[in-house]
């Protein structure tokens, strides 16, 4: 049975009563009309001539293309789509994994890396360091293996801190699992938001035979309302058998979030440089935020993505920091306790924060009347 997913039970408590959502891990969305307002001629015919019946399982033909054409040794054969990357990473598991073998996943992690494969077999944790600006211990991977692992699993741009590894690590990591014909899981969905472009590292299906890549219109396109997810991979007999897991969980894929997902996906170079332009100018104010209260926060600028994980040094402690926070202030961000893991112990006193909404000035402006009018301030420890 699979445990309680603390951060959506948090979560379910807060996001949508929070006067700030300082922890989102998307960027700012848009309405319908504004994306409709990027479509070409053909996104807005299909658009207007929609019926609502059911999907193709695999995903529209021409949705898997152009996702296809994100990657560079990819085709549209290779593509399978689903409800989100939870669903993606809920089939691949089933599918990959059975009792009596064994996977690795990174620490700290989003819950479902850890738990679904923890619902079917052994799981290692292989914990990043934060004391090492959050390195993976390639040496500590390597010792991990056995003869029975199945599954390397990670996600870079990393959630919750911002990591991206060298591309160096990267390739060490592929070489690992080809020596043992291991399968990579490699959760991309902040990739194209890095800091800078020369840290982007390339993606799995199109550098290693067994590599499965995640992503979703969520994150980076900042569009998590149309549940559109999808795995590449060039084993086309495994995405069978994830196509045929799929049949137990959303079958197919809404049609209008297809087409809809479509149409971003042929204007992404619009989506993405709005996004990474609201990032630069979010991250100007959080760094001037964690500059001014160095005292209390311990903030590194993450690699990419549009969340990072400071660590909060005031005597009270991050949960009850927090705690008070959302309740007092009505600003939510994410403790250190939706992140702990089962596997390894994970660094407590950190936090995530999102910095992709629209409304950052605003969040930062509660936390600070918050800070300057409690204890925090003379209270570190």
């Amino acid at each position: 049975m699979l445990p309680d997913f603390r951060l959506e039970t948090y979560f379910s408590r807060w996001e949508f009563t929070a006067r700030y959502h300082l922890c989102a891990s998307d960027m700012e969305s848009m309405s319908v009309n504004a994306l409709l307002e990027l479509a070409d001629d053909d996104g807005r015919q299909q658009w207007d001539a929609l019926r609502l019946g059911y999907t193709e399982t695999f995903g529209a033909p021409d949705l898997r293309t152009a996702i296809a054409e994100t990657y560079d040794n990819v085709e549209a054969a290779d593509i399978l789509c689903f409800a989100g990357a939870e669903e993606g990473i809920f089939a691949s598991m089933q599918v990959l994994l059975s009792p009596g073998e064994h996977a690795i996943v990174i620490t700290p992690n989003y819950q479902a890396a850890e738990t679904i494969p923890g619902a079917i077999c052994e799981v290692t944790g292989i914990p990043l360091d934060p004391n090492d600006n959050w390195n993976l211990d390639l040496d500590a991977l390597r010792a991990a293996i056995r003869p029975n692992t199945k599954v390397i699993s990670f996600n870079f741009p990393h959630n919750p801190t911002g990591k991206v590894v060298s591309h160096e690590d990267l390739d060490a990591i592929v070489d690992i699992a080809r020596e043992r014909g291991i399968y990579v899981l490699s959760d991309e969905v902040y990739r194209l938001l890095e800091r800078n472009d020369d840290i982007r590292l390339p993606q799995v299906a199109d550098i290693y035979e067994r590599g499965l890549s995640l992503n979703v219109m969520s994150k980076a396109y900042g569009l998590p309302g149309l549940r559109i997810g999808w795995i590449a991979t060039k084993n086309r007999e495994l995405l069978s058998q994830m196509e045929r897991a799929k049949h137990y969980l959303s079958i197919c894929n809404s049609g209008p979030s297809e087409i809809l997902s479509l149409i971003a996906l042929r204007a992404r170079d619009q989506i993405l440089a709005r996004n990474r332009a609201l990032i630069e100018n979010n991250l100007a104010l959080v760094n001037g935020f964690f500059n001014e209260y160095d005292n209390l926060f311990d903030w590194a600028l993450p690699d990419g993505g549009c969340i990072g994980y400071p660590c909060y040094r005031g005597a009270d402690g991050v949960e009850a920091f927090c705690t008070t926070l959302v309740k007092k202030s009505g600003v939510l961000l994410l403790p250190a306790s939706v992140y702990t893991s089962a596997l390894n112990d994970t660094p407590a006193g950190h936090f995530r924060i999102g910095y992709g909404r629209a409304n950052m000035a605003e969040g930062l402006a509660a936390m600070r009347e918050h800070i300057e009018q409690s204890d925090a301030m003379c209270a570190t420890g």
